[in-house]
């Protein structure tokens, strides 16, 4: 383990093997980091943070800060849980549960790009991208290998379906559909993800239904209508859609017409 001289590092924190730590970063009690993590120079990684293996923490970075919610007392104590292999660049934000024993969760080699940021009881889950400035509210869920582009604000409570998109600047106000690309303000659903769904190895028979689905979705054909329609296809990734839909609390985010 390397540890610079000008950290600050609290008496109970847990290390793994092979840790780094670098100049005036800052360590709070009660953290624990996974074998082969990197916090970079003026790192803080506050009380309450568990991490896996691998991670790197660049400068300026605030893991597992306090929430932005009226309703946190300070004396709670709710946690930051972080997997393996995440990459959190620059001034990266992400706060801790605001409910007592709550968390708030990122899975594993997710990307956070300079000065985005996580807030309190957001899932987020794997090989997530977040791009420059990108922000979610409040108990957000983000599903797998989602892409949030630069500059997207999404609200409290929305979910981001897996292998969505979200457009540059983009305001998500309702639930982004699993597949597609949302994008515009308020954000909709703008087509299919085909890039992202061909890169991570979707078969064209499953992008063929998936497009079938869209142009349901799309059509003048009545919601109920149109989920039966693709309850039939027998195509798991439409069958995702269609839970995905069935689950909105929010409402999600149509296709513009």
């Amino acid at each position: 383990m390397t540890f610079h001289p000008t950290a600050v590092i609290a008496d109970d924190v847990k290390f793994g093997a092979n840790v780094r730590v670098g100049p005036y970063a800052v360590i709070e009690e009660d953290v624990i980091l996974g074998d082969d993590c990197e916090v970079a120079a003026h790192a803080v990684i506050k009380h309450h943070t568990r991490m896996g293996a691998r991670n790197r923490v660049a400068e300026h970075a605030v893991i597992g800060g306090d929430p932005q919610d009226f309703k946190f007392k300070p004396d709670c104590l709710s946690y930051t849980e972080i997997g393996d292999d995440n990459w959190l660049r620059e001034g990266v934000t992400v706060h801790r549960g605001s409910r007592e024993g709550s968390s708030t969760r990122l899975g594993n080699g997710c990307f956070l790009m300079a000065y985005s940021h996580i807030a309190h009881d957001c899932v987020v889950g794997n090989h997530v991208v977040m791009a420059n400035t990108a922000g979610i509210a409040g108990e957000v869920v983000v599903d797998d290998r989602a892409f949030i582009s630069a500059a997207v604000t999404v609200h409290q409570f929305c979910r981001v379906g897996r292998n969505a998109m979200i457009g540059l600047s983009s305001k998500v106000v309702q639930d982004a559909l699993p597949f597609c690309i949302t994008d515009g303000n308020p954000g909709r659903a703008r087509g299919l993800n085909l890039v992202g769904l061909r890169r991570n190895g979707f078969a064209k028979d499953e992008i063929k239904a998936l497009k079938e689905a869209y142009r349901l979705l799309y059509s003048r054909v009545p919601l109920e209508e149109a989920l039966l329609t693709m309850k039939a296809m027998n195509s798991v990734a439409v069958g995702e859609v269609v839970e995905f839909i069935a689950n909105s609390k929010r409402g999600f985010a149509h296709p513009t017409r």
